[in-house]
């Protein structure tokens, strides 16, 4: 009985699995649907994020501009005699 193991596991290790092309497409569309319906649910909300952050970067720029432009702006005064 023993040896009967033996022999069923030399066996199988003399006689690899082989892949066929049909194995690999198929895994290749199984991952390939995953990524897919992945990015159609995720999408509006990146885009909203992105909007958010664009809003958010032009509102920076534009204050820091505006900071800027006070300091280095000069102040003329008109005095009346």
């Amino acid at each position: 009985m023993m040896i009967g193991l033996v022999r069923q596991l030399l066996l199988a290790a003399d006689e690899p699995e082989r892949v066929e092309l049909s194995d690999v497409e198929e895994k290749l569309r199984q991952l390939g649907g995953s990524a897919e319906s992945l990015v159609k649910e995720s999408a509006p909300p990146i885009i909203g994020a992105l909007v958010v952050a664009g809003v958010l970067a032009l509102a920076g720029v534009y204050l820091l501009g505006r900071r800027r432009g006070r300091r280095q702006a000069s102040v003329l005064e008109i005095r009346r005699i």
